[in-house]
Formats: structure tokens, C-alpha cells, sequence
């Protein structure tokens, strides 16, 4: 009884329904409880202003969108006119300088960000950097199962992602002074073990208003998305006291099947259908003509060889992430998809929410509710699905993925990995590196332009390949620590037979191979795709380039990396 009373305890306005007497103790029992709430039908506005007008200064929003796809354009033009003040807004991202949540950061309305990645908006970075402005920064994954856990009722839950880093140590800055040092920095996280692995808590994540975009509605309520424009809108959908929807189009109730209904309109607070919708684009990136040669950049040599030899990681049937990085340019991992043998299938994943992502489109393909996690237009290939990020990130926290292949800016002898902020030392593998960690212990094979090492996270580095041409002096020279040799010898690696892996990047769709991006060449955080996956490759030159060293200059969060030694030492 005592159970069943405390199973009783979430629920919100109960019924009593008559019930017979014991006959042992003539005691009353009750057999039977309902839950009702107080939801009411689901409102419709004709002016996004009216749908946003109540919402109070110093409140809490979460904004739908990966980039500035699937975001609620008409509703933040709602708030740019009602001039609301102090917000927390918590969205994946900041949009761009004059589009999406860039707009509300231009005429100081947002408070606070928690985010995920920085971007492309420079009025964001200005704002943090001057002490205007708090920014949160939250692994990706771990932002949409906090956002999804609010929405469940969990207050808490623990996960392996950040351990070993600054998002367990604490001690990130969330906001400046304006003589430079930190107001306010982030807070250590409580760690407990479990089967022999850590894990850190973290705290859900609700809000007063949730502002979201759908693609259609029917007139109960009930909304469905379109391709990769899903991601956070799905899960914000839930963890607002006030959800507010804007949509494409608006059908009669009947027109969905109750099985292709994506959010019940038991979510939905408010709805409006949106006058106009700009969808733009942040990255077009089209496939050209198949009689048409890319022109070759200076320094894709080297990329290349890195790109080729990343390739021949791939085995027929599995499933994998590539991550964009920004060594020798973006996109190494991405663009070593184009040389997978046509001989096996590799099932590529993008953490804004698709299974089995295509090449590039045609221009008459492109489509901006289709997109990669780079933010570059895509297509699909048959057997290919979409799903929302905290679905993206259970897979990946999951152990469902096979292989994570992404760029390393420092990666140690014992496979810590450091990738979210601009180094500025020479060497990327290092004894230990002194960047703020992206992964502990998380890296299983270090590819660059003249070497392969394979990593124990005991034993540390074991060169297995040199490349012709070169000596292990060579490779010593260039390595910020020691290694062993392999005890099977070290393979020196052709670059004549390397050459010979052709491109599959302007085969027909159904022969090139998946491509899956994730993030930009801006410091962000993409700590799950180091989780219980069984392969982590990481590809990167050996050194610095004098790009990336002035590219150091230019980048935010490398003012708070130095602030953060500064408060160590």
C-alpha cells in the first residue's frame, strides 16, 4: 500500500473512484486512481507577437533549431517586437550575426546563452569576451538528454561524457569582468563510479517557454517535423511549462495517421502557422557535373595522404561518425568518405539526426530541411532515417556506433584527446596535453601525414606505420613524446598503392558512400562521440600549420583557456 501511494505522489489532479470494503477490516481502499491535468486544448494565433507576448523578463526560453535549420524564425521576430529583456536562451547554438537567435543577441534581449558551440556569430563572441553576455557551454549530447530528461520529470541522471575534463573539474568562465578576469565560472560536477566506470551528474534542463518549429499541424495539436529540421525541437517540445509551435501548415484533424504523429498535442501549448519562412541556408554545398574535376587546393598533398589512409579503416557493414575538424583545413574526416572501396557499405551517422546521410546534392536537390551536422546541404541514401538529437546521442552514448573518426588538435601518448580549443604549441601528440580535455583516454589510433600509431592507454604510443620515404628518426623528430616500435615490425606504407584508393565523390547516389559531418572549425564541444564506442580514430597532421597559429588569435575561447591556467596556477 505504502508503494502504491508513493506511485500516486507525481501525479497531478486525482480522482477517487468508489471501491469495495475489505471484508477483514472494513477498511475503505481505493481501486482505482486517474491522473488528469489541467492542460487545455491547444490555442491558435494568427500573430506571432500575440503567441510570444507574456513572456516575462528574466525568463527562461528554449529555442528549437540545429544552426538555422527547423528554427522558429516568426517567433523570434515575436520577441524582437516585444522587446523582452534578460533572457536565458537555451538553443544549440547562436544562429548567425543577423539570422535566428543572432538577432535577439544584436539588440542585447538574451542574458545568458547555454549552448552547445559557439558558431559563426561574432556579436556572440564579441558579447562574452567584453563581459557582456554569460555563455554556458554543454556537450551536445549531454544538453539534448538534459533538455529530454526535463521533459520526463528526471531531475538528474549520470553519464561518463566530460569525466576527466573541465566539465567535471569546473572552473570553465560562463562570464567575464570587464577588466578580463572570470565573474563567473562553471561548477565541478559530482562523480560516482559504476561497473568500474565514472560518471559525473548532471541536472535537467526546463524552461518557461518553449519556442519551436514544426512543419505541419493538425487542428488538435498535433505536429510533425521534415528531415533534420526534427533535432532539439522534438525534445524542447516537453520540458516547458509553455510550448510554443510554429508551423508550415495547418490540416485537418484526421489528415496525419495517429502512428505518423511525431509530438501529441498534449505538448502543445500554442500554435501558429508562419507567415514566412526564409530557411536560410548557412553552408550550400552542391555536387557538381560528373565530367567536372575538383580544383586542387595548395597543401592537398598532405591532406590527402591523410585522407586516403583514414579510408582503409572502413570494414564492410559498419556503422560510424565522422567529425569535422579544422586541421589543414576543414573536413578530413568528411572528405575520407569519398574513398571508401565501392565494394563495401559503411552506414554514416550525423548527430543532428540522420542514419545513412548521401552526397552532396545536385543544385536542383538541394533542400534546407536537409542538412549535416556541418550545416552543409545533403542528401539521403535509400534506407536512411531521421530522428531528433537526444535520439542522435543515445545512440552514440549507447555503444551502437562502430567507429568515430574525427581531427585531434592534441592527442597524448595515452590517448587523451584535446580538440575544443586552438593549441599553441608545435607538436599535436604530446606526453600530456596541455589543452582542456575533450575526451580522457578515449583515442584507439593517431593517423597523420607521415605515421600511424596505435594507443594504449597504458603502455602509451606503438608506431605500426611510417611512410615511404621516411625513418623512425624522422618520426621521432616531429613527436612531442616517446613510442615503442611494433613488435610486428613497422609496415612502411606505399604512397604509390595509396594512390591507387579512387574517389567515389562524384558517383552516382546510390554508389558514393554516406557523408556525416559534425560541427565546424570553431571550438565547440563534441564529448559523446568519445563515448563506449568501440573505435576511435583520430586524423591529423603533425604539427601546426602557420594558419592554424593565426587562426589561434582569432578564437574566444582561447582567452578563457588562458584565464583558466591563469586561476590554476
Amino acid at each position: 500500500m505504502a508503494a502504491f501511494k508513493f506511485l500516486l505522489q507525481p501525479l497531478g489532479r486525482r480522482i477517487l473512484l468508489p471501491a469495495a470494503r475489505t471484508r477483514a477490516s472494513g477498511a475503505e481502499i481505493s481501486g482505482c486512481f486517474f491522473s488528469t491535468s489541467c492542460h487545455r486544448n491547444t490555442k491558435f494565433y494568427t500573430d506571432p507577437v500575440e503567441a510570444v507576448k507574456d513572456i516575462p523578463n528574466g525568463a527562461t526560453i528554449l529555442v528549437g533549431g540545429f544552426g538555422l535549420c527547423g528554427i522558429p524564425e516568426n517567433l523570434i521576430g515575436g520577441l524582437l517586437k516585444t522587446g523582452v529583456k534578460e533572457l536565458t536562451a537555451v538553443s544549440n547554438n547562436a544562429g548567425v550575426d543577423n539570422f535566428g537567435l543572432g538577432l535577439l543577441l544584436h539588440t542585447k534581449q538574451i542574458k545568458r546563452m547555454v549552448s552547445s558551440y559557439v558558431g559563426e556569430n561574432a556579436e556572440f563572441e564579441r558579447q562574452f569576451l567584453s563581459g557582456e553576455l554569460e555563455v554556458e557551454l554543454i556537450p551536445q549530447g549531454t544538453l539534448a538528454e538534459r533538455i529530454r530528461a526535463g521533459g520526463a520529470g528526471i531531475p538528474a541522471f549520470y553519464t561518463s561524457t566530460g569525466y576527466g575534463t573541465l566539465v567535471q573539474e569546473g572552473g570553465a568562465p560562463i562570464k567575464y569582468n570587464k577588466d578580463g578576469t572570470i565573474a563567473i565560472a562553471s561548477q565541478p560536477r559530482e562523480v560516482r563510479e559504476f561497473a568500474g566506470r565514472h560518471f559525473i551528474l548532471e541536472q535537467s534542463i526546463t524552461g518557461d517557454f518553449a519556442l519551436v518549429k514544426a512543419w505541419k499541424a493538425d487542428r488538435a495539436g498535433n505536429i510533425i517535423f521534415r528531415k533534420t529540421a526534427r533535432n532539439f525541437n522534438l525534445p524542447m517540445c516537453k520540458a516547458a511549462k509553455t510550448t510554443v509551435v510554429e508551423v508550415e501548415e495547418i490540416v485537418d484533424i484526421g489528415a496525419f495517421a495517429p502512428e505518423d504523429i511525431h509530438v501529441p498535442k498534449i505538448y502543445v501549448d500554442r500554435l501558429i502557422k508562419g507567415e514566412k519562412f526564409e530557411k536560410r541556408i548557412e553552408r550550400l554545398s552542391v555536387r557538381k557535373p560528373e565530367d567536372s574535376k575538383a580544383k586542387q587546393k595548395q597543401g592537398d598533398n598532405v591532406r590527402e595522404r591523410i585522407i586516403r589512409r583514414a579510408a582503409l579503416e572502413f570494414e564492410d557493414g559498419m556503422y560510424g561518425i565522422l567529425h569535422l575538424c579544422s586541421n589543414l583545413g576543414i573536413g578530413i574526416p568528411l572528405l575520407a568518405s569519398n574513398f571508401i572501396s565501392p565494394d563495401i557499405t559503411v552506414h554514416l551517422q550525423s548527430e543532428n539526426g540522420v542514419l545513412g546521410l548521401g552526397p552532396y546534392p545536385l543544385e536542383s536537390e538541394v533542400d534546407p530541411d536537409l542538412i549535416n551536422a556541418g550545416k552543409e546541404t545533403v542528401t539521403v541514401l535509400p534506407g536512411s532515417s531521421f530522428f531528433s538529437s537526444d535520439e542522435s546521442f543515445a545512440m552514440i552514448r549507447g555503444g551502437h556506433v562502430d567507429l568515430t573518426m574525427l581531427g585531434a588538435m592534441q592527442v597524448s601518448k595515452y590517448g587523451d584527446l584535446a580538440n575544443w580549443m586552438i593549441p599553441g604549441n608545435a607538436h599535436k601528440i604530446l606526453e600530456k596535453c596541455n589543452l582542456p580535455l575533450t575526451g580522457k583516454q578515449c583515442v584507439n589510433r593517431i593517423i597523420t601525414e607521415k605515421a600511424v600509431f596505435d594507443v594504449d592507454k597504458k603502455k602509451g604510443l606503438t608506431l605500426v606505420e611510417i611512410w615511404e620515404g621516411l625513418s623512425v628518426d624522422d618520426i621521432k623528430k616531429c613527436t612531442g613524446c616517446d613510442f615503442t616500435l611494433s613488435k610486428n615490425g613497422v609496415m612502411v606504407r606505399s604512397l604509390t598503392l595509396l594512390k591507387k584508393i579512387k574517389s567515389t565523390s562524384h558517383q552516382s547516389q546510390e554508389s558514393t558512400r554516406p557523408i556525416t559531418l559534425r560541427g565546424t572549425d570553431s571550438p565547440q564541444l563534441c564529448l559523446e562521440l568519445l563515448c563506449p564506442v568501440p573505435w576511435v580514430l583520430c586524423v591529423s597532421s603533425t604539427c601546426f600549420s602557420n594558419e592554424e597559429m593565426l587562426f589561434r588569435e582569432n578564437t574566444a575561447l582561447v582567452k578563457a583557456w588562458e584565464q583558466v591556467l591563469k586561476a590554476n596556477e
